[in-house]
């Protein structure tokens, strides 16, 4: 009689059990978000070990139960290193096109970013020749090296062309120190040493030399990493860091209408810009056919990366991203929340407080090196100072970038100063 009932009840225990660990896998699957087929390896496992077959083999159940559930836990640790996995931010731009300033979003972001300002201006300085110009073969593999070693948080090669050379990774004089937080916050501020005098001092707090070898430390410990740099002159150069498998770089490419960059720059580089300036005052000599062919030669590079770009070869697949400065000024924060957005960086609400406080400030406060900006008077400003005749040759030299960028010719004196004709042209660039 006991035997009668016994197969019953033993029956029913194993049938509990068994649903008992379904639900348990379940719930852990469930955590998971395992979007899988029946078809998949893992769980065709799943469902032959829990096949009728074995259904009364508890010891072989209990042991399968344990290797999924292992297998489940292998994949929950997987996850957590790919969400933990660095991003790797490279913004180019050219002199005059606002990049300090947008450069400045991701080095108000916080603890968790590591941001340089300018790292290859050393590398330029140390390469230029006696004639003003630079080796471009030379430099650009120079840049592109740089740039890997720093985005590793290595400094090594970077010191190579420091002048004068660090001293036990020690320097006087990095550029632009004071314009990246990172490298003044409290872990890489060295005790200040008396007499020795750092060039580009730190303006939050008094810090001795920079300690390169601190600052590699204080980069490896943060989450992301952004690089800011006017000197790269082709993206194509760039390549190698996009199939680096040690690095998840976005590339965002700045750029601006290129009569309002010659109308700064002219400002900015009086000495640079001499013959342009003396033509806009109504000099007797003619503008130099150099200075032409430079101009040119300056829009070409730059509307040759973004092509390269927007075509998104397989390398640069969801790794580029095009923003015109006129789109920032007029739309700060929701340009700034694109652009993290394409980085896959949080927007932190230090970031959301800086752009609200740098884009509406008063003339006195700006200035030609100033980020802090009436961000959308500085869109039409160069309207108002650059003579049509330049604006004209600058049309001709640059055309080609002007259309691709959405940028609207003049015919006039009076179409350019009319502030109620907008030169730019509502354009989306993919993404």
């Amino acid at each position: 009689m006991r035997i009668k009932y016994m197969i019953p009840i033993v029956f029913l225990v194993a049938l509990v059990i068994i649903e008992k660990e379904n639900r348990i896998i379940s719930r852990v699957s469930d955590k998971l978000n395992l979007k899988q087929t029946p078809q998949t390896p893992l769980q065709a496992g799943v469902f032959s070990h829990l096949s009728l077959k074995h259904t009364f083999s508890f010891p072989t159940l209990s042991k399968d139960f344990m290797v999924m559930k292992q297998r489940l836990e292998n994949y929950s640790e997987h996850q957590e290193v790919v969400k933990k996995v660095r991003k790797h931010v490279l913004l180019l731009a050219t002199t005059r096109t606002g990049s300090s300033f947008v450069g400045e979003f991701f080095n108000q972001q916080g603890d968790n970013m590591f941001y340089l300002f300018e790292p290859l201006w050393h590398v330029e300085k140390m390469l230029t020749l006696d004639t003003g110009g630079t080796n471009a073969t030379a430099s650009a593999k120079a840049y592109r090296d740089v740039l890997q070693q720093l985005f590793l948080c290595d400094f090594s090669l970077l010191e190579s062309f420091i002048d004068p050379l660090p001293v036990n990774h020690i320097t006087t004089s990095l550029f632009r120190r004071e314009s990246s937080t990172s490298l003044c916050e409290e872990s890489v501020c060295s005790p200040v040493i008396k007499g020795i005098f750092e060039r580009y001092r730190c303006k939050i707090r008094r810090c001795g030399p920079l300690n390169l070898t601190m600052a590699s430390e204080s980069c490896v410990k943060k989450d992301h990493r952004v690089i800011k740099s006017v000197r790269v002159r082709q993206l194509e150069n760039l390549r190698p860091l996009a199939e680096d498998p040690r690095l998840d770089i976005r590339f965002i490419q700045l750029v601006r209408d290129p009569r309002a960059v010659l109308a700064s720059r002219m400002v900015a580089f009086a000495a640079k810009y001499k013959s342009w300036k003396q033509w806009a005052l109504g000099g007797d000599r003619p503008l130099d056919e150099d200075e032409v062919k430079k101009l040119k030669g300056n829009c070409d590079n730059i509307r040759l990366s973004a092509e390269v770009g927007l075509r998104q070869p397989p390398w640069l697949r969801s790794r580029y991203m095009l923003v015109r400065y006129e789109d920032i000024a007029r739309f700060p924060m929701r340009k700034a929340t694109e652009m993290f957005r394409f980085s896959g960086i949080p927007l932190t609400p230090q970031v959301k407080a800086w752009i609200l406080k740098n884009t509406q400030v008063s003339k006195e406060i700006s200035g030609v090196y100033s980020t802090q900006k009436n961000s959308s008077e500085q869109v039409e400003k160069w309207r108002f100072s650059l003579p049509f005749k330049i604006a004209q040759v600058v049309q001709r030299a640059c055309g080609p970038t002007l259309k691709l960028f959405g940028y609207k010719f003049v015919s006039s004196e009076k179409m350019l100063t009319d502030k109620s004709i907008s030169l730019i042209e509502d354009k989306v660039f993919s993404v």
